[in-house]
């Protein structure tokens, strides 16, 4: 796109005249790729969906699981085309997958793309873009699967497949009761960390026992005491695929972040599953299982890549490691080349001209070359009856030779350089070289691709890439950064049946077979156009009969149409064929026909080299796309003789001369004109042509590119120079002084003394052609000249009519061609900012007043697909108006529509939101670019809210449980925790956890019951058994814990005033809930009798309608612990002091009319009684201790003050270190936040 500053255009010339390059074509107009040598596809990676691709390749070659989805016809899913009908009920998802299926089975293409698919699950861009867990994503595709099934034939496939029990038993040691709980499962979640392999992981979860012995007792339903037990589990039923998810991820509560277990873990190929279940009897062939998928993750815990390593059960794909490959095809051609009298091998030839160069690379024409002077006759007369082309040959062989980018030169690969020289007779002198400790042997067969007695072969499928490898490459996965992450096992006992195997066909339906045929039908038909289109170049045939010859160059003596032919041919064809081709569409012509390169020059089209190698390609004799080429006799034009060659290329020459008079408007001094002369005239030929009366002639030292300021005084030793040698090219500017201005002129410097800063120029280039010629011409100015009368002389030395200049502007093009913004006509060279000897464009249309604003703009967020188009507006203009002219431009209409501007990464940035403000209000300035987005911004009182996961757990089970949690993030509340001002940590007890879910986004109109409904569509509710939203407790989170509790399920959520950065955590119940506006709810808990420490919390819902009171609330908590009201004592504990407060004991029954006098509430200071405070209670017939306080509220007052003067500390540090701090904070890596997983699944029951 950075074309030189001053590239001339001649209107006679092809619009591809000047470019060498290929054409470029949209990439989506191409098709796929074929299949490589593995015969199998991958899949295309929409941005994000490595993990999805790794999970979809291991369930296509599950066959069973192909077989059933594909037994499911059209009478039970239904069909695409009814997708769009309202009533119909269309499976969308596993039809899906079934064409998807079917596609990577059948249809001819290096990779089948996902879109479809991803679209069936209601996936958005975002959702295709961001990295998801593989191990989430199965539990999630099953689910959906099922639910897409249900009522069809199908309805268990998932069960049927992947549906396992595990058995957890405690046997109790007194009277060997035996209580048991079953649960079933599609995966396995096996440990990683601290242990070596999953055979060690399956003993820890299924042999060992855990027993409950000493202060840890069991309590025995039969024996109904505590007791000695010993818990275990077993499997009870295995499915006949066992999936094993590897808990790589875990947390690091010390570092409080997440990390990946990168050691050492083992996995059998063949494991015996005998040991780990229940039932022991059955023979060995029931509990083996055979590896045929490891799903692996490269990367750490915040990000990574999938990929999957794959045993080809149905052996559809062919299985050749690469080094073989090399050696099968070197023995083939051997091979057949022994069948020639003269035994001779091409390839050595070849190999032993690449090694002995020097260079790396060479052209192919090169090679050909070399070939011929090696062997005395040429490749053509050598082998081309038996190998083909030259150019086809190397390319037959990518594993050996390898192209360069612009494929015009070729070499050996690394490993195939050959230590060693080969003869004239392409024989090797020295003995053959091993490969892989065995002695190549030419006359050995090659291996089968296909064996079957060698067994099942592995791939590794990595998006699109497919491409072979060997078994014990899986060991590779052990341990590392790129480890296995799920592992995948089929029972031994499950045999294909022989018409399965290497028949990618078996079992799809007919209709899918039907629609691969014609689509693969299609793929051949496309290919074959785009192989015709890619290889097809458009060479310009410019015919001698109407030029002639002038001014030192070639001129059309007619109209570009008629002077030149367009001719499309094959670069793959010889000159020969070009030659006859010429013949043919010129049948008039007689005599020598001769074809020349041509290329335009400023001056006119000037001749090089005359093409006479017929029996090269046209790609080997560098014909490019767009080639100029002339059709002449070799010796003259028009009866005149035509030199050609670099040594005699014309250059046009400014020649300036001062001004009588200053006929060139302020500040210009001189007048101007151009002259042609050969590169290879005398510098005193030229002087004698320029300046016959005698002068002095001037050069601009600065070049065509610059500022033209120093001009030299040519010397008497440079007249016996050529032009081009003293540095004179096209657009070089001379300046003839006669004798009488000679006085300006400082002889023994050589310099110019006056008038240099005026003397400069312009390139003006005409946009407004309508035949697509962009003619190109340079206008002399000075800083001073005003922008009106550099457009006036440039539409007259362009020729274009006068009516013009009312109706165009002058525009500056950048350094990629890009026109900005127009210039105002009354502004000067200077005002404008302007480089002497920048590029302008003349254009149609206006330049912009000063109350306007230029402004491109774009429509989508697609910069590629969308050209970017300009307007001008009135900086008065609202938003909406300005939208309305730009959708009205491009042709589009509607409402749905909204402007935002660009950011700094040329993408659509922030939104302009108020529509009805103005541009300059907004500060839109001249020359920024909007896109026009699609879809309306979202409305006020649209709430995107985080969700947490909120479970209620005992104190004790608080401090004893310290095992980490994996993959999930978990806030442990007695934990360091950030206060809500955001100052120091605080430690706060409670007996709460909070977990993640995910965030839902809603309008601030629906009702606490849809969010309720939303949220248990979150994947990590799907495990949990939510019946009705009554069954959620919603509470907003407030400094990381429980604050306001949210009552009516049918209240809007605008009414409950949350605010735009709200977020909630629910809280699953054992039974239906609907508290009332004036029911309390409060966790109580009962201290345990001697200790500083407090029984499980219990949830008591107190109606406070009558009376909020300490008599009233001692009455409701004495009634639920069936206690006395004297005999307790109740305090409301503070958890961000961790202080106990005690309500106010109870000393005597209040009389009736006592009663009726309005009494203190308690949800006034000082206690402030509130939905989810904790109320701790002490039997006092059995505990006289008043002390509410704990063992951990004195460490959490401890911390606090450590905190506290930690705090005091670290703010005095800060003073003194800020620029530290400054720098580590730029080296802080912040993580995107985790959003969920889900598929959108219609309703089939």
């Amino acid at each position: 796109m950075f074309g030189d500053l001053f590239e001339e255009d001649i209107s006679f010339l092809s619009n591809n005249h000047c470019g060498k390059e290929k054409k470029s074509k949209p990439r989506d107009s191409e098709p796929p790729a074929p299949r490589d040598f593995t015969n199998l596809s991958g899949i295309k990676n929409q941005g994000g969906t490595c993990y999805l691709n790794s999970l979809l390749q291991t369930l296509l070659f599950t066959p069973e699981f192909r077989e059933a989805l594909f037994s499911l016809g059209p009478e039970e899913l239904g069909t695409l085309d009814d997708s769009s009908k309202p009533d119909a009920k269309v499976r969308i998802i596993p039809l899906q997958l079934q064409r998807l299926f079917a596609q990577l089975l059948l249809l001819d293409q290096q990779a089948a793309s996902t879109t479809d698919l991803t679209e069936s699950f209601g996936w958005n861009s975002h959702e295709e873009m961001r990295q998801h867990d593989v191990q989430e994503l199965n539990r999630i595709l099953f689910s959906a699967l099922e639910t897409s099934l249900v009522g069809t034939s199908g309805h268990d496939l998932i069960n049927r497949l992947y549906h396992g029990i595990v058995v957890n038993q405690i046997v109790c040691k007194e009277c060997k009761n035996i209580s048991e709980r079953q649960e079933d499962f599609l995966d396995l979640t096996v440990a990683v960390k601290g242990v070596a392999g999953l055979e060690e992981a399956l003993w820890n979860m299924y042999v060992e026992e855990e027993y409950f012995e000493n202060e840890n007792l069991y309590r025995c339903g039969a024996c109904d005491k505590l007791v000695e037990a010993s818990k275990s589990a077993k499997l009870r039923k295995l499915p006949p695929f066992l999936t094993i998810s590897l808990l790589r991820f875990n947390f690091d509560f010390e570092k409080c972040e997440r990390y990946k277990e990168t050691s050492c873990y083992t996995f059998p190929i063949q494991i015996n599953l005998r040991p780990f279940c229940e039932q022991t009897e059955m023979d060995d062939s029931e509990y083996m299982y055979e590896l045929f998928s490891v799903i692996i993750h490269k990367g750490g815990c915040y990000g990574g890549h999938y990929h999957v390593y794959i045993r080809d059960v149905d052996e559809l794909g062919n299985w050749q490691i690469q080094e073989e490959e090399d050696r099968l095809i070197e023995d083939k051609t051997l091979r057949d080349a022994g069948n020639a009298k003269e035994i001779e091998n091409p390839l050595a030839v070849l190999k032993g001209i690449l090694t002995e160069e020097e260079s790396r690379q060479i052209t192919v024409d090169q090679l050909g070359q070399k070939l011929l002077e090696k062997k005395g006759v040429s490749w053509n007369k050598k082998y081309r009856k038996q190998c083909g082309a030259l150019r086809k040959y190397l390319q037959n062989h990518p594993q050996i030779f390898q192209y360069s980018a612009d494929e015009n030169k070729v070499g050996l690969k690394e490993k195939h350089k050959l230590p060693f020289k080969s003869d004239s007779q392409g024989q090797d002198l020295q003995s053959p070289p091993q490969q892989n400790g065995v002695q190549w042997n030419s006359g050995k067969k090659p291996t089968k691709l296909r064996d079957s007695s060698a067994g099942c072969h592995w791939f590794d499928l990595n998006d699109s890439k497919v491409q072979p490898i060997k078994e014990e490459d899986i060991e590779k996965q052990f341990q590392g950064k790129e480890s296995a992450y799920m592992l995948f096992y089929r029972k031994s006992q499950l045999k294909r049946p022989p018409e399965a195997r290497g028949n990618p066909r078996y079992q799809i339906p007919e209709h899918l077979l039907n629609e691969m045929n014609a689509a693969n039908t299609e793929l051949q038909k496309k290919r074959a156009e785009c192989d015709s289109a890619n290889n097809g170049i458009d060479l310009h045939l410019h015919l001698s009969s109407c030029y002639k010859f002038h001014n030192g160059a070639l001129h059309p003596s007619l109209t570009s149409k008629e002077s030149v032919v367009d001719l499309t041919i094959d670069r793959r064809k010889t000159l020969g064929d070009l030659r006859q081709s010429v013949f043919q569409m010129l049948e008039s012509w007689e005599g020598d026909m001769i074809l020349s390169i041509a290329k335009s020059l400023p001056a006119g089209l000037h001749l090089y080299r005359i093409l006479d190698e017929d029996e090269l390609t046209l790609d080997g004799i560098g014909l490019a796309d767009g080639a100029d080429v002339f059709v002449w006799n070799g010796k003259e034009v028009g009866g005149t003789k035509v030199m050609t060659g670099p040594d005699h290329e014309p250059v046009v020459i400014n020649v300036l001369r001062l001004a009588e008079y200053n006929e060139g408007g302020k500040g210009q001094h001189f007048t101007e004109s151009q002259h042609v002369f050969s590169c290879s005239t005398k510098l005193s030929d030229l002087c004698r042509v320029l300046a016959p009366l005698g002068g002095i002639i001037l050069k601009n030292g600065s070049g065509p590119d610059k500022e033209a300021k120093n001009w030299e005084v040519f010397l008497e030793e440079d007249m016996k120079k050529t032009v081009r040698s003293v540095g004179l090219t096209d657009g070089c500017s001379v300046l003839i002084l006669d004798s009488h201005d000679q006085s300006f002129v400082n002889v023994s410097s050589g310099n110019l003394t006056a008038f240099t800063y005026d003397i400069s120029w312009l390139q003006v280039k005409n946009f407004c052609g309508t035949d697509g010629e962009e003619k190109r011409v340079k206008i002399t100015a000075t800083i001073e000249t005003v922008m009106s009368d550099i457009k006036m002389k440039a539409i007259r030395e362009l020729q274009l009519e006068e009516e013009l200049a009312h109706d165009s502007c002058l525009r500056p093009v950048s350094g990629n061609g890009k026109l900005l913004s127009p210039v105002p006509e009354d502004y000067t060279v200077k005002e404008a900012e302007l480089k002497m000897g920048s590029l302008l464009g003349l254009c149609h249309g206006k330049a912009p007043t000063s109350t306007q604003l230029f402004l491109y703009f774009i429509v989508g967020t697609d910069q590629n697909a969308s050209p970017e188009m300009e307007i001008v507006v009135e900086e008065t203009a609202s938003v909406r108006e300005c939208l309305n002219l730009m959708l009205e431009k491009s042709g589009l209409s509607g409402d749905n529509w909204h402007l935002r501007r660009i950011d700094w990464c040329y993408e659509a940035g922030e939104a302009l939101s108020q529509e009805n403000a103005t541009l300059k209000e907004l500060n839109v300035c001249g020359g920024d670019t909007l896109v026009v987005t699609e879809g309306k911004l979202p409305p006020k009182g649209f709430l995107k809210i985080p969700i947490w996961w909120f479970k209620s757990s005992s104190p004790k089970k608080h401090a004893e449980n310290t095992q980490e949690q994996v993959n999930g993030m978990t806030c442990k509340m007695d934990a360091l925790q950030v206060s809500s001002a955001g100052d120091s940590p605080e430690y706060i007890h409670t007996d709460m956890d909070l977990c993640y879910a995910g965030s839902i986004e809603i309008a601030g109109e629906a009702s606490l019951e849809d969010l309720k409904m939303q949220v248990i569509t979150l994947p990590c509710f799907q495990e949990q058994v939510v019946p009705l939203p009554s069954f959620l407790r919603a509470w907003t989170v407030d400094s990381k814990r429980p604050g306001k509790l949210l009552r009516n399920n049918k209240q809007q959520l605008n009414d409950y005033k949350l605010g735009a950065r709200v977020e909630i955590c629910v809280e699953p119940l054992q039974k239906e809930e609907h508290l009332g506006p004036q029911e309390l709810l409060l966790r109580v808990q009962m201290g345990i009798p001697g200790e500083r420490d407090y029984y499980d919390s219990m949830d008591l819902v107190w109606d406070i309608s009558k009376e909020c009171t300490t008599w009233a609330l001692r009455q409701r908590v004495a009634s639920h612990y069936c206690l006395p009201v004297d005999k307790i004592e109740i305090a409301k504990y503070f958890p961000e002091r961790f202080e106990w407060l005690p309500i106010s004991s109870w000393t005597k029954q209040i009389s009736k009319r006592k009663r009726k006098k309005k009494q203190e509430s308690l949800q006034s200071a000082p206690y402030h009684l509130k939905d989810g405070d904790i109320i701790g209670v002490k039997n006092l017939l059995l505990d006289d201790s008043k002390d509410f306080s704990t063992v951990r509220d004195d460490v959490g007052k401890e911390k606090q003050q450590q905190l506290a003067l930690e705090k005091k500390k670290s703010r005095q540090a800060e003073r003194l270190q800020d620029h530290v701090f400054s720098e580590e904070k730029l080296n802080i890596k912040h993580h995107k936040p985790e959003v969920a997983l889900s598929i959108n699944v219609g309703v089939f029951r």
